[in-house]
């Protein structure tokens, strides 16, 4: 499985990329999170609001507020 977090730096893109990693390992399963940062890359991946979450190639979050960490879960499991 194959995790995008995509924000400039800000505290809830922080925020995402630690609900996506918590997400992960309470559901038990292997995933390569990535961060992207750059503004053009995140522009490219068709996020217009930060933070952004990608999973497996779909955007399954954008923008706030931001997610709880039960329906990060369930995003993730949905894109399994």
């Amino acid at each position: 499985m194959e995790i995008k977090v995509l924000g400039p730096g800000c505290a809830n893109c922080h925020k995402m990329e630690e609900l996506a990693k918590t997400a992960v390992q309470e559901l038990g399963i292997e995933a390569k999170i990535e961060k992207i940062t750059d503004i053009g890359q995140i522009a490219m991946h068709g996020i217009l609001s930060t933070p952004g979450l990608i999973v497996n190639g779909k955007i399954r979050h954008s923008g706030k507020p931001l997610p709880s960490l039960e329906k990060v879960k369930e995003l993730i499991k949905a894109a399994s």
